[in-house]
């Protein structure tokens, strides 16, 4: 059995991630899916740390996994807990002292031009998951966004990055570059949209348990 870290993406919550959560536990594993303090203006990237690392508690064989933005926070957990391995879900991959509001440019990203919702991040979740996911968004106020990124080079953790061909915010192409120029990685692939964890939490569940495996 593992533990698994769970951690959203922007605006998000630990909801983003119960259909997965409970897919877990189905194959006898034990997740836990952390709210980060995102709308906590006094929140730095180390109180986000602190907030999974108190979440996980003294639970062992942990498996830390971001989601999209989840991805500046994932890494940090390695630095405060003994961590088996990290997954990055359609992740954003920081640097060493990087800003978020620098990510985009310094990546080489190219957003498409699409600000509907529905159609960037929803496309393929059904439509009433999709109706509680906007319902229940947050917005990003805390301090850690303006923060450069802590570290100074990324976790001596074995490290995964699993991107989602039909992500329309991180196109399959462009994730690909990112994870072998960041990380020296070549990525993962799965079916699904960026928020995969509510169109294909099935799926997603089965890669991550089959990662526990491979990392024991």
């Amino acid at each position: 059995m593992a533990t698994f870290a769970l951690i959203h993406g922007g605006g998000g919550s630990a909801w983003d991630w119960h259909l997965v959560a409970d897919e877990l536990r189905v194959r006898g594993h034990d997740p836990v899916a952390v709210d980060l303090p995102i709308d906590d203006e006094s929140a730095g990237w180390p109180e986000y740390a602190e907030t999974v690392v108190q979440s996980v508690g003294d639970r062992g064989d942990l498996v830390v996994v971001g989601h999209s933005l989840g991805g500046f926070t994932a890494p940090l957990v390695c630095a405060h807990r003994e961590v088996d391995l990290l997954v990055l879900v359609a992740g954003m991959i920081p640097a060493p002292g990087e800003r978020f509001g620098d990510w985009w440019t310094n990546t080489g990203y190219q957003a498409s031009g699409e600000d509907d919702d529905d159609v960037v991040y929803y496309h393929d979740v059904p439509p009433e998951l999709a109706a509680e996911a906007k319902r229940r968004g947050r917005q990003e106020a805390s301090q850690a966004l303006q923060d450069p990124w802590p570290l100074e080079a990324w976790p001596d953790t074995p490290t995964r990055y699993l991107l989602c061909r039909d992500d329309r915010l991180f196109p399959a192409a462009w994730a690909r570059r990112h994870a072998r120029e960041r990380l020296g990685l070549e990525a993962d692939e799965l079916d699904g949209g960026h928020y995969i964890t509510l169109s294909r939490p099935r799926e997603l569940a089965e890669r991550l348990a089959a990662y526990a495996a491979g990392a024991r």
